[in-house]
C-alpha cells in the first residue's frame, strides 16, 4: 500500500474522494442521518479549513491504484470547544494552546480493506512527526472493539461526550505523542 500525505492545499481536489470513501464506509449505517453523505461534506469542509489540517490516504497498486482508506485531523485551537461537553475533565486537562493536541477527526478503511492493518497504518503516518504533545479522537460508546482497537494504538479513554443532538454517544480518547527518552 503507498500512503500519501495532504495538506489543506489540496482538500478541494480531495473532496469528491473522501465522500466516496465514506459512502462506502456507511453504506450500512445504523445512523443515516448523522452517517449522510451531505452531513460529513460539512465535516469534511470543515476540517479541511483548519490551519494544520493533514490527510493520509492509503492507495492499492495491485488494485490500480485505488484509494482504500484514509486518515485526517488537525490541531486544536486555542479555546478549542472540543472538551466543552466531555465529562469530568479539568481545566488543566481541557486547556488547548493551538499547539498542545492533534484532533484524529476521521480514519475510514473502505470494507475489502478492513481487518489488514490499513487503519493503523494511516493512523500511524498521520501523526508521524507531529510536534503536538498528544493526540485525541471520538469514538463512538457503541463499538467497543473500535474503542479496543484504539487502546491497542495507546489510546485512553478519558471521558463521554455527545458533541452533537443527533451524534451518538461517544468516547474521547487520548494519547501521549511524546517519544520515551531512553536512558
Amino acid at each position: 500500500m503507498l500512503l500519501r500525505r495532504y495538506d489543506h492545499t489540496h482538500a478541494p481536489a480531495l473532496r469528491e474522494l473522501l465522500l466516496d470513501i465514506h459512502d462506502d464506509c456507511y453504506a450500512a449505517s445504523e445512523n443515516p442521518t448523522f452517517d449522510s453523505r451531505d452531513r460529513f461534506a460539512w465535516f469534511v469542509d470543515r476540517w479541511s479549513q483548519r490551519p494544520g489540517w493533514d490527510c493520509v490516504i492509503g492507495h492499492d497498486q495491485a488494485q490500480g491504484d485505488q484509494a482504500v482508506g484514509f486518515a485526517y485531523g488537525a490541531p486544536l485551537a486555542t479555546g478549542s470547544p472540543w472538551w466543552d461537553k466531555v465529562t469530568g475533565l479539568d481545566a488543566d486537562f481541557t486547556h488547548e494552546t493551538g499547539t498542545r493536541t492533534f484532533a484524529v477527526s476521521e480514519v475510514m478503511v473502505r470494507p475489502p480493506w478492513r481487518k489488514t492493518g490499513t487503519a493503523t497504518r494511516l493512523h500511524d503516518e498521520l501523526l508521524d512527526g507531529r510536534p503536538e504533545e498528544r493526540a485525541t479522537l471520538l469514538v463512538d460508546s457503541g463499538h467497543p472493539k473500535v474503542q479496543a482497537l484504539y487502546e491497542t494504538w495507546g489510546y485512553q479513554a478519558v471521558g463521554t461526550t455527545q458533541p452533537f443532538d443527533d451524534a451518538p454517544v461517544m468516547t474521547a480518547m487520548i494519547r501521549s505523542l511524546r517519544r520515551q527518552q531512553s536512558g
